[in-house]
């Protein structure tokens, strides 16, 4: 299935996407089905969400208020380098990028298989009993906390990169692969509410050759940067998203394979993580903005692939109308020396 394929459903969801003009000015659009249009008076849905915050009304809503009827082509826009991820902070070091592991079967029998040789016959890897632990407790009939999910925590707002750049793999990397999935976009009110504004397709890219050495190496894995898409989907996420993930060398795709995410094809409710999640103090703080990724069920790398620099990501999910694409860059290495004060 093309990106083009993805985009054949009805897009009945409404979307937000972030603009910035060729000369630095910046804007909201507002996308419903075929149509969209810019807002006026705000320049970032952060801004736009808090608005909506302080007046008890929904982003819908309040972006419909906004709507100023200057027509927009977000594919055009997109082609063109204007679009900017879903969500950001004027404050890098105010967002906060973190995920939660194994919620997904595909990202499940991978893990497994990456830490078999350190498991007994009688006894399964870690990664699988936190899998079978999360299909067990992770959807609780009752109530909102279920079973504790894995978690890990990527960076801040200076590790975020948007739809169409690069996304730069360290130099003492020892891999950089894609993870397609979906994530959920928060900002806390002012009383320490965590408020979700909507899901956005996400690459959430690590270092799986690092993470298979040791699984006590999952923390330095997961500490690169993330791509995020450019449309925040708005209202209650499907249940059931079906999307295709692939690499492109050379104009040539290398590696395509289908993914699925959504409850319907996870082991835990998004309200179990989120509750896991900001039952923490520190993740409350008014004003923040967080981007948690819920999982992958697709790795190019359990297919024994070895990207290297110039493989394109790409990833494209319906009910989203634009996919998620990625170069993939080597950064420079860099010095670093500590020196006592």
């Amino acid at each position: 299935m093309t990106a083009t394929d993805m985009r054949q459903p009805n897009l009945v969801q409404p979307r937000l996407l972030q603009h910035r003009d060729d000369d630095g000015q910046r804007r909201v659009i507002l996308a419903e089905g075929d149509a969209a249009t810019f807002l006026s008076g705000v320049a970032t849905t952060r801004e736009l969400a808090l608005i909506a915050i302080a007046e008890g009304a929904s982003l819908l809503d309040t972006a419909r208020r906004h709507a100023d009827g200057a027509r927009v082509d977000p594919a055009a826009e997109l082609a063109a380098g204007r679009l900017l991820p879903a969500i950001d902070h004027p404050d890098t070091a105010r967002l906060v990028l973190a995920g939660t592991g194994l919620t997904h079967l595909g990202s499940a029998a991978g893990r497994d298989a990456m830490h078999k040789a350190a498991a007994s016959a009688e006894r399964p890897t870690d990664s699988m009993r936190m899998f079978l632990e999360g299909v067990e407790g992770g959807k609780p009939a009752t109530g909102i906390t279920g079973q504790q999910p894995e978690w890990f925590y990527k960076g801040d707002g200076q590790s975020l990169v948007g739809p169409e750049r690069p996304l730069a793999s360290p130099a003492f990397a020892q891999d950089g692969g894609e993870e397609p999935e979906l994530a959920g976009i928060y900002l806390i009110g002012e009383d320490g509410t965590p408020w979700r504004l909507g899901v956005a397709l996400a690459n959430e890219f690590s270092d799986h050759v690092t993470e298979r050495h040791n699984y006590l190496w999952l923390a330095h894995s997961k500490l690169r940067q993330a791509a995020l898409g450019a449309e925040l989907l708005l209202g209650e996420p499907p249940a059931d998203i079906r999307g295709t993930s692939r690499i492109v060398r050379d104009g040539a795709t290398l590696w395509e394979k289908p993914f699925l995410t959504g409850e319907d094809n996870m082991s835990h409710h998004l309200a179990n993580l989120e509750a896991h999640h900001f039952k923490y103090p520190g993740f409350r703080r008014a004003g923040d903005i967080h981007v948690h990724f819920f999982g992958t069920a697709t790795l190019s790398f359990a297919d024994h692939v070895a990207t290297r620099a110039g493989d394109v990501f790409e990833i494209a999910a319906a009910p989203f109308a634009l996919p998620l694409r990625n170069p993939l860059t080597i950064a420079d290495a860099a010095s670093v020396s500590v020196r006592a004060l």
